[in-house]
């Protein structure tokens, strides 16, 4: 089997954008790759069952916060 590889994470500084706006492009990038979440999600490891009961709170947390917002902009 071949090992797929990962898109690595590079920035170029050039004079134009300076170090500030590149550590800016930096962090948005390792953000949208998603190494920022996989990081703190191996910080600490979480029993299966405590995972699965926060994903139900957040699913909750997220229809209660559609069901406000839907209600919100609709005219009874």
């Amino acid at each position: 089997m071949k090992a797929k590889k990962k898109p690595t994470i590079s920035i170029s500084i050039d004079e134009k954008f300076g170090v500030e706006r590149s550590l800016k492009k930096f962090k948005r990038l390792c953000e949208s790759f998603g190494v920022i979440k996989e990081y703190r999600s191996r910080q600490e490891y979480k029993k299966p069952s405590i995972k699965l009961k926060e994903k139900l709170i957040a699913a909750e947390k997220r229809r209660k916060k559609s069901v406000v917002k839907f209600r919100r902009n609709s005219k009874f």
